[in-house]
């Protein structure tokens, strides 16, 4: 579990700090891990601590849609969801942060904006959505989903956040094991 959670904080980490429009999406699977026996699945019981920022926390639209997303991208894998007892419990985190994006300037280079070649800094928020998937029996994480995109005017456009919603869900399921 360790090991998974410094791969999955190298990952964000890199993925932040290349600042870019596109959205960032990764994953990381154990190994070897034998996925053909994982059929149902179920939300799991929510956790001690928000998503990570208060207008996602307090947003129903965006929690509603966040599920509906997930539901119907395991679906059409052929997952379903269990009325009881499940094989896979899902979790998600959403959080916003602060980001601040430097031009960094190579004059030797030519690369420079402006007359002067100035050093400009850009402020901008990122939000971050992380997709667990955890053995119902033992409680380990057997996959981990992440995407990162930049949030400006998502949260005031329902439209343009549930696009992105799903482009993050439909991109992270992408990467579970085929055999899932």
């Amino acid at each position: 579990m360790l090991r998974l959670g410094r791969f999955a904080a190298a990952a964000v980490f890199t993925a932040a700090a290349s600042g870019c429009a596109t959205m960032d999406v990764g994953s990381h699977v154990e190994r070897g891990l034998d996925f053909s026996p994982y059929r149902t699945y179920d939300w799991g019981p929510a956790g001690p601590l928000p998503t990570g920022d208060p207008r996602l926390d307090r947003n129903p639209f965006f929690q509603d849609h966040m599920m509906g997303a997930v539901e119907k991208q395991l679906a059409a894998r052929g997952l379903v969801r269990a009325n009881g007892t499940s094989d896979v419990l899902i979790h998600y985190h959403a959080a916003i942060t602060n980001r601040i994006d430097v031009d960094r300037l190579d004059r030797q280079s030519g690369y420079c904006y402006g007359q002067d070649c100035s050093v400009s800094t850009f402020e901008y928020e990122e939000g971050t959505i992380v997709l667990d998937l955890v053995d119902a029996r033992t409680n380990r994480v057997i996959w981990r989903g992440w995407a990162q995109h930049r949030m400006q005017g998502v949260l005031d456009d329902p439209d343009l956040m549930a696009e992105r919603i799903d482009e993050a869900v439909t991109r992270m399921l992408q990467q579970l094991p085929a055999a899932f």
